[in-house]
């Protein structure tokens, strides 16, 4: 089966042929580098990381283009709300961003083209748009002519009132026609600014995606991503002003995932339900990590709407249990080069139905349970971890994953939370403050279980049992097989 996406601009699934199977172009929409992303931000990362990992699998040469905005009026406002020079907030936010998706098992893309180190090609093309009659000039601004383009609006597919509504336009006495929208503006001498035919000024946004994508993928691209708040006005312009100043198609196919909720509302700060990623990832108990996150995003279809909860973010940390303790069972099997299951492979290949994709590693996982021998148990592990690397998981060393856990305090009400000791024996923690979790140290952990063993070794069971039963309180389990000791923290 060949690869098949629900293209925005045909509202159909259509198979992928891209227009030159040695070079696919991917070009996707970043982040405006002002604040830390929040956790909706991650959705289109993990979305087109699949589908770039899976182009990589398909074709000898894929470019993903994931751009970078550092200019914008929301950059400059924060900037003067933190009393921060501009270029060291959108620095400090776009390592933040770096961090904060790698944490995700994000795969950075080809080429992260910046907006300010490309005002040479918007200029270019805004003189092109004016040239051609798409464009004007009027008071130190450059708008694009929405009525010169008999084709504006095809993507979003609105009418003419619902998109004057949707782009929120302002009016202004400067525009011919209220949907018009700007290319380029003037900057006061305090806001960033630079030199063109209409005076001191930087470009309007979406032109800044047009001209980074034909730099770097030319006139026509593969594919376009986003979220699909992005349709309109951002995917929209985009296509009018690409097609109008080149006279060809700009983005053969749109693809686009769908909003994220938190626990059924949209997020807001006035909500109070606003979740960057880096708070995402410091949850507990162990509710977050990244890949977590990932399993969760990966866990409903990207097209359709996702709610963040805890009992997803529960379900998805069950599943890479399951998945883990798989592996963890076949550690003594070697790892070996596998090939991705031919399941999730199809499900893939189907509009990334990455659902699809993880009922069968959850097969796998029983599967490779289930193994008697050696051979099947080798194939089923490396098919298990090559088909979990297709969707970014699986990555983390198995005792890592298990022995990283964080786990509920007992016995504490809300606030600082402490474990207490047993006996003559004293439990170390560190504690997350304001969490109601602690963590129990790997080193006292180890300590004990060697305490446990030396009171089997000199029959001494009550002894064993009750340092059993202070790990278990801590959330520790423990798993005594051919004379040694495994632990693990429970979920």
């Amino acid at each position: 089966m060949s690869l098949v996406l629900y293209n925005t601009l045909k509202r159909a699934k259509e198979p992928f042929v891209p227009r030159d199977p040695k070079h696919v172009g991917m070009y996707v929409c970043g982040p405006t580098v002002y604040d830390f992303a929040h956790i909706g931000n991650a959705r289109p990362v993990i979305v087109f990381d699949v589908l770039y990992r899976l182009l990589k699998r398909r074709y000898p040469n894929v470019i993903y283009v994931r751009n970078i905005t550092d200019v914008d009026d929301k950059i400059n406002a924060a900037a003067k709300a933190n009393n921060e020079p501009i270029a060291a907030l959108t620095a400090r936010t776009a390592q933040a961003f770096h961090a904060d998706i790698g944490e995700l098992n994000a795969l950075p893309p080809d080429v992260e083209p910046r907006a300010t180190e490309h005002i040479g090609e918007m200029i270019a093309m805004i003189r092109i748009l004016i040239e051609r009659g798409h464009a004007y000039e009027a008071q130190g601004h450059v708008l694009f002519s929405v009525a010169s383009d008999a084709d504006y609006g095809k993507l979003s597919n609105r009418s003419r009132d619902e998109m004057i509504a949707g782009a929120r336009v302002e009016i202004a006495p400067y525009k011919k026609d209220p949907a018009d929208f700007v290319l380029w503006k003037p900057s006061a001498p305090d806001l960033p600014g630079w030199e063109s035919p209409w005076g001191r000024g930087r470009p309007g946004w979406h032109i800044e995606c047009s001209a980074m994508s034909k730099k770097h993928l030319g006139q026509t691209i593969d594919i376009h991503g986003g979220g699909v708040d992005l349709v309109f006005p951002h995917h929209e312009n985009e296509v009018a002003q690409s097609e109008c100043a080149h006279g060809a198609p700009f983005a053969r196919y749109w693809v686009h995932n769908g909003f994220l909720s938190v626990n059924g509302e949209k997020m807001s700060k006035s909500l109070g339900n606003f979740i960057t990623i880096r708070d995402a990832l410091k949850l507990a108990p162990g509710l977050a990590p990244g890949e977590v996150i990932r399993v969760f995003m990966l866990g409903t279809h990207y097209r359709q709407p996702i709610d963040w909860t805890e009992d997803a973010l529960k379900q998805a940390r069950s599943s890479l249990d399951r998945f883990y303790t798989a592996l963890r069972n076949a550690a003594d099997v070697p790892a070996v080069a596998g090939a991705v299951d031919p399941e999730v492979d199809a499900a893939l290949d189907d509009d990334l139905n990455t659902p699809l994709a993880l009922q069968a590693l959850h097969r796998l996982a029983g599967d490779l349970n289930k193994a008697t021998n050696v051979s099947d148990c080798a194939r089923l592990k490396a098919s298990l971890l090559a088909s979990g690397d297709l969707l970014g998981i699986l990555k983390q060393d198995v005792e890592a994953w298990f022995k990283g856990r964080i786990v509920a305090a007992v016995g504490t009400a809300s606030g600082t939370s402490t474990v207490k000791g047993v006996g003559a024996l004293a439990v170390g923690a560190a504690t997350i403050s304001g969490s109601g979790a602690v963590f129990m140290e790997e080193g006292e952990i180890e300590r004990l279980i060697d305490a446990r063993n030396a009171a089997r070794q000199r029959k001494d069971f009550a002894e064993a049992d009750r340092i059993r039963a202070v790990l278990a309180e801590q959330g520790i389990v423990l798993e005594d097989k051919a004379g040694t000791t495994t632990w693990r923290r429970a979920g």
